[in-house]
């Protein structure tokens, strides 16, 4: 039996209502980007700058941490313009712990009413590009497919918690955040890192970025008080973040994925259950499934 057919709408909001701009909204978001773009370059320009991890671009210090150039522009993009809507929902994480997983597990659930076994994107796709990144895509959402379907209100973000824009918060937006293992963070962060160097520039030795790592010295800042800031931040909005591990994830899917689904407003029905729909969800998330997939190759 597949996903599609089991599952049955939900009777409250949910996270893909969403309001999509017309062609000439969006082409003036885009002059927007533009016209912004040199002002927040030459605004960077008069922050501290440090060596990076042997790469071409240097670490830049804005909101007491440290930043790579790109994605502290659409990160400044994002605080001065991004308006959230209250049914908007975020995978907030770190680079390299669990982000890609999160996010297959958040659109299935999310978008399994609308799509069978056979037909759903993430077959196609990668996530990345089903779920855009706030400080990335955004600038460029005219061009982000996932915008201009009607049904995704999903955005994810590696920006800390403090350098989210205010609407995020405000609006009272849901979030689920992942987090990971640090020494297994650093590693994984090296190994994708060490494949990107020929467009970077060479890397540093593991031992050096290892110990820039632990500094702070990384492209979201501290990855402690990264973690630690999200993990705060439930006790001021106990319903509105919900906190992962991902080695408790990974260890028993299952009873955090129905955890995650009721979060999110997608419980998952006594009827789903029986017919094995949250296992489906997990298998066709599974790092096997996503890693044989032409999409992610």
């Amino acid at each position: 039996m597949s996903i599609k057919n089991t599952c049955l709408p939900m009777e409250i909001e949910t996270v893909t209502d969403t309001t999509v701009p017309n062609h000439d909204e969006t082409e003036i978001e885009s002059t927007e980007f533009e016209k912004n773009q040199k002002r927040y370059q030459d605004l960077i320009s008069t922050f501290p700058h440090v060596k990076g991890w042997g790469f071409k671009d240097p670490f830049i210090r804005y909101g007491g941490h440290w930043w790579i150039q790109t994605i502290l522009e659409g990160s400044l993009y994002a605080q001065e313009f991004f308006q959230a809507r209250p049914s908007d929902f975020f995978i907030c994480s770190y680079l390299k712990t669990g982000t890609t997983w999160l996010k297959s597990l958040t659109f299935i659930i999310a978008n399994r009413s609308r799509f069978d076994d056979s037909t759903n994107p993430l077959l196609k796709r990668n996530p990345h590009e089903l779920i855009p990144f706030l400080e990335i895509e955004f600038p460029l959402f005219p061009q982000v497919d996932s915008l201009k379907d009607k049904g995704n209100t999903l955005f994810s973000t590696h920006m800390s918690y403090k350098s989210l824009p205010d609407s995020v918060v405000k609006k009272g937006c849901k979030m689920v955040y992942i987090w990971r293992d640090p020494k297994d963070t650093f590693i994984s962060l090296w190994h994708f890192f060490q494949k990107k160097r020929s467009d970077s520039g060479p890397l540093d030795s593991l031992e050096n970025c290892f110990d820039m790592f632990c500094k702070g010295f990384s492209g979201y800042g501290p990855y402690l008080d990264h973690v630690l800031a999200y993990w705060k931040a439930p006790q001021e909005n106990p319903d509105k973040i919900l906190f992962l591990k991902y080695e408790t994830l990974s260890a028993d899917p299952l009873p955090h994925v129905k955890r995650l689904a009721e979060f999110m407003g997608y419980r998952f029905t006594d009827e789903e259950e029986k017919n094995g729909v949250v296992e489906k969800v997990v298998n066709l998330c599974s790092f096997e499934t996503l890693k044989n997939l032409e999409a992610n190759k």
